[in-house]
Order: structure tokens, then sequence, then C-alpha cells
């Protein structure tokens, strides 16, 4: 729910929720009563009028999309589904990517430049806070999935969790063949389910 008075951040709140496709109402921030259940965005100055603790603020809205729809998972999940950031990926000439936070699916998407998903995922993985941080990758392009890996260790200053994974029998058939990147999505996403031989990476800044 949408509670402000606000047009620069209304407009910001209306933006992403569209392009998340979720559904939202408005209301006066003084409109909300303290037994109000859904996530509210509003504003800091706002939120002085707001009895409720489920708040999301606009500059939460200033991230990346999947980052936004992770922060209302982790709002409207804690306590109740596993806190875990799991990623994970599809290797090959078109890069299939699934992210779960909380247990929930917060993007499925594909990518055909490491470059360009290595610096998603690092963002995602800066933007998030969860207490695991695990990165799934696919054993089917072993060279693409070395290459990801040691660009993620590169480019992210934290340590994370990192599994290679059997990918047999995760493509699914597809019977419109204009739909093939639907089949990497999906098999991204049941990477994200299997379990490899799983280490700790760490920073190469600790490790010299």
């Amino acid at each position: 729910m949408i509670a402000t008075v606000s047009g620069r951040s209304y407009y910001k709140f209306v933006n992403t929720l569209n392009h998340l496709k979720l559904e939202y109402d408005s209301k006066l921030p003084e409109e909300i009563q303290n037994n109000e259940k859904r996530l509210v965005l509003t504003t800091n100055k706002e939120s002085t009028k707001i009895p409720t603790n489920l708040i999301l603020f606009d500059d939460e809205f200033d991230h990346d999309p999947t980052i936004v729809r992770g922060k209302i998972a982790e709002k409207l999940d804690s306590g109740m589904n596993n806190s875990s950031l799991i990623i994970g990926i599809d290797p090959g000439n078109r890069i299939g990517l699934s992210i779960f936070y909380y247990e929930k699916e917060i993007e499925s998407s594909i990518y055909t430049s490491i470059e360009e998903l290595v610096s998603h995922i690092v963002k995602v993985l800066v933007g998030l806070n969860a207490q695991r941080k695990i990165v799934k990758v696919g054993n089917g392009n072993m060279r693409i999935a070395r290459q990801i890996s040691n660009s993620l260790n590169l480019r992210f200053c934290s340590h994370f969790e990192l599994e290679f994974v059997d990918e047999q029998r995760t493509s699914v058939r597809v019977r419109n063949y204009n739909k093939r990147g639907e089949r990497d999505k999906i098999s991204a996403r049941y990477i994200t389910q299997r379990e490899g031989y799983r280490h700790l990476v760490l920073p190469l800044s600790r490790i010299g």
C-alpha cells in the first residue's frame, strides 16, 4: 500500500511496483489503522503518522528492482522463512539466472554477457542483508562457470558460499523454440534447488 502525499515519492513507488508487476492501492498516511497487516510504502517524514512497523521508505526504491523485491520479501517474511539468499546460474551462450530470498523467487532472467551478469549479481549480494549468500552454478559448461565464479570473487568484496551442481535433467523441453530463453531460466531455478560440493569463497583482499 502506498501512503504518501509526495508526488515524487508516489511516482517512484508506482514506477517500481509496475515494473515488478505487483498490485497496490493508495491511502493518505493518516488513514492507516494500527491493525494494518499490509506493507506500507511511505517517506521517512510521513512514517511518524503511520502506526505500523511494516514500512518501506522511498529511498529504498532507489535500488535495483530485484533488491526492492527482496526487501519487500524480507519485511513480509522475516521470522517465518529461511533468510538465505540463493542464486542459481545456468551457464551457456544464454545464461539463466534465478534468485531466491526468504524462499521466494525474486528474479528470473537471461543474460548474454558474463560481465553484465556478474555486475548485477554483485549488486544483489551487496544490497540484501542475508545471513547466508549461496551461489549455485550448473556444471554443464565449466569454462563459463569458472569465468563467472572467478569474476564474482574478484568483484564481490565479501565472502559467499559457492557450489557447482549437476545440471543433468535440469533442462526442460519447450515446444516453441522461440521461447528457449524460458528453458534457461527454468534450468537456473532447478539449480537453486540442487545440492553440490559447497565451499566458502573468501575475498581476495583477505587471502592476499
